[in-house]
């Protein structure tokens, strides 16, 4: 079996070298050994950090991959968890594309005033329901006591 150097591995992964060591540490992936003082790795582990990488997009902890890892080379994916994450992912890019309509019509408005725009004004009045909806919804997560201040 042919190893891959560190250096094979930064390349075609696009993570640092630090970031490698640190995945090490964590246990996320593991070296097979050295040739001299560079770290080698199975080809394996180009496929192992792309899972991470598509894992830490979806906005999963480094702990959250170490679970999904398991103990063994088996993956323990928890589907549900998936889901409701790609619900989520899928609630913020109609966000966005909301945000993107809303910052256009901004741009493109051709009253003089903003503020005179009734399209405008409306898009304000929902960005402001969704936001106090959003606040609401972390308040219900965290609970009334939790000691954190949240941004308006």
């Amino acid at each position: 079996m042919k190893f891959l150097d560190i250096a094979e591995v930064v390349m075609a992964s696009g993570l640092p070298a630090s970031t490698l060591r640190y995945y090490e540490e964590q246990r996320l992936i593991a070296s097979a050994g050295r040739h001299g003082l560079r770290r080698q790795y199975e080809p394996e582990v180009l496929s192992r950090l792309a899972l991470i990488n598509m894992a830490r997009a979806a906005g999963f902890l480094l702990s959250d991959v170490a679970k999904i890892f398991g103990r063994n080379k088996e993956l323990a994916i928890p589907r549900e968890e998936l889901r409701a994450r790609a619900d989520a992912l899928d609630q913020k890019a109609q966000e966005m594309k909301a945000l993107a309509a809303m910052m256009r019509h901004v741009a493109d408005c051709p009253a003089p005033s903003h503020l005179d725009c009734s399209t405008f004004q409306k898009l304000l009045r929902v960005g402001t329901k969704h936001q106090s909806r959003l606040r609401r919804q972390k308040h219900r997560k965290r609970g009334p006591l939790s000691g954190k201040i949240t941004a308006i």
